[in-house]
């Protein structure tokens, strides 16, 4: 099998098998429930989070997107209230309008289907004692805290070639025909050597990360563990587990780190569509999942994984203000991540497998943090050797998809993908990558809006062989 065939596979894992149902006769209530969600969600963060128009958002989030949905979604009429900062979409006379909500630092939430938009519902907000970054100060900061001094000069022959291989990246052809590349970001030794953007984008404009909130949720775990907050090697306290007998009582951290939790899903890289458009609580069902294998022995994508982890960690901080807040100061901030916007549903659990907002130099921080083994301008946020651990093969793997492996919310690259041993990296719907290149001490990060579904996907191991290439030894 080859990359380009495995990465269709994994991305389809990630986001395909959309509903069908939808295309085939009727459509139901619940289809245009969830397709006014999505419209909402996707308006409501793209022009409160990114700051962008309705048109920008929609021509970005809200096309080329899941098969099942687009029929579903030009159609919906849609209220953007500036003034509340929330969006209504209406997808039905006799129900209330789908509404989506901003708030500061957490960005949007979907109340759910049938909830009246001036209901009395309280929805989490950070706690008014928790001191936000000043932007404006953050970002005048030398590189990486801020972004002042960010840049440093490849010898000419070098800078010359990545020039030409990231212009390459944003071509729609060379890396995957008809890809959407909106950023590439390159840094080398703690320093960004290359930097170029689609128009409509910059440095400080976000976009949805996809299951690259996948990896960012390993490092807000694993900031709890260099806290002692969190024993990896304990059962993971989810409340619905703890009743004698419970045999999902026995999952670890390990287990959902490393895709092994054994729990049913219908089928492997599990939408969650009711979560992500329609308003559902993670509380409300993907704790119920039953066992469907011995915990550890079987390597499943799923959603369900990393969206039980957090709230395990949300259980571990004691599910109040603290537990809303940690991700922000005690990983987030304290990396200089400060356009990073992690979403929550409406009870206040955090959507870490999906639903996060950041930019291309925020990524970049991240895999410097990785880099530089979980230890950010001499002080330790993530323990020691916390790289190494989410860069080591799970227990089970991922068969038949080019090689590329699993470690604990990281995939794993090699020289069978043409990338030096030890290569890792976060990976997300529709082309959002960070490659972590150890070997070399280069981070690469590129984002996009490629189409879901259907046509070519980027073919980021390609790219990063040619950016490695290009800057050379």
């Amino acid at each position: 099998m080859t990359y380009r065939t495995f990465l269709l596979s994994v991305l389809a894992l990630i986001a395909t098998a959309s509903a069908a149902q939808a295309q085939q006769g009727e459509v139901s209530p619940n289809d245009r429930a969830l397709a006014a969600g999505y419209k909402a969600a996707f308006l409501c963060s793209g022009i409160f989070n990114a700051g962008q128009t309705e048109a920008e958002a929609t021509a970005d989030d809200l096309t080329r997107i899941y098969p099942g949905y687009r029929p579903l979604i030009e159609d919906l009429p849609v209220e953007v209230d500036r003034e509340m900062r929330r969006v209504l979409v209406r997808f039905d006379d006799a129900m209330p309008p789908r509404v989506a909500q901003w708030r500061p630092h957490l960005g949007c939430v979907q109340l759910p289907t049938g909830a009246d938009p001036d209901g009395d519902i309280d929805l989490p907000r950070l706690g008014s004692d928790i001191e936000a970054p000043d932007l404006a100060g953050t970002d005048a900061l030398v590189w990486p805290q801020g972004d002042g001094d960010a840049m440093r000069s490849l010898p000419e022959s070098s800078s010359a070639a990545l020039d030409i291989v990231i212009a390459a990246a944003l071509d729609r052809s060379t890396y995957g025909e008809g890809t959407e590349t909106t950023a590439v970001l390159v840094i080398r030794d703690g320093y960004i050597v290359g930097e170029r953007y689609r128009s409509g984008y910059d440095l400080h404009r976000p976009q949805r990360t996809w299951s690259v909130a996948k990896s960012i949720a390993a490092s807000v775990v694993g900031a709890a563990v260099q806290q002692e907050l969190v024993d990896l090697d304990g059962p993971v306290p989810v409340p619905a587990w703890q009743v004698p007998g419970d045999p999902r009582a026995a999952i670890s951290w390990h287990n959902l780190l490393h895709m092994g939790s054994g729990l049913w899903s219908p089928f492997a890289g599990n939408r969650t569509d009711a979560v992500y458009f329609g308003g559902e609580a993670v509380t409300d069902s993907i704790p119920g999942l039953p066992l469907e294998t011995a915990p550890g022995t079987r390597w499943r994508y799923a959603n369900n994984d990393t969206l039980i982890a957090m709230r395990a960690l949300r259980s571990a901080l004691g599910d109040g203000d603290r537990a809303l807040s940690f991700p922000f100061t005690d990983m987030l901030w304290r990396i200089g991540m400060t356009r990073t916007t992690p979403e929550t549903d409406w009870q206040g659990n955090f959507i870490f497998s999906s639903q996060v907002w950041t930019t291309a130099r925020d990524l970049g921080r991240l895999g410097m943090l990785y880099l530089n083994d979980g230890v950010w301008q001499g002080e330790r946020i993530l323990p020691e050797g916390w790289s190494a651990y989410v860069a080591t093969p799970a227990p089970a793997q991922p068969t038949g998809r080019g090689g590329v492996g699993y470690g604990a919310q990281f995939w794993l690259f090699g020289p069978e993908q043409g990338l030096p041993e030890g290569t890792y990296a976060a990976m997300g719907n529709r082309g959002q990558y960070v490659m972590i290149v150890p070997a070399r001490n280069i981070v690469i990060v590129r984002r996009g809006f490629d189409a879901v579904g259907d046509g070519e996907r980027f073919d980021i191991a390609r790219l990063s062989h040619d950016v490695l290439a290009a800057i050379g030894e």
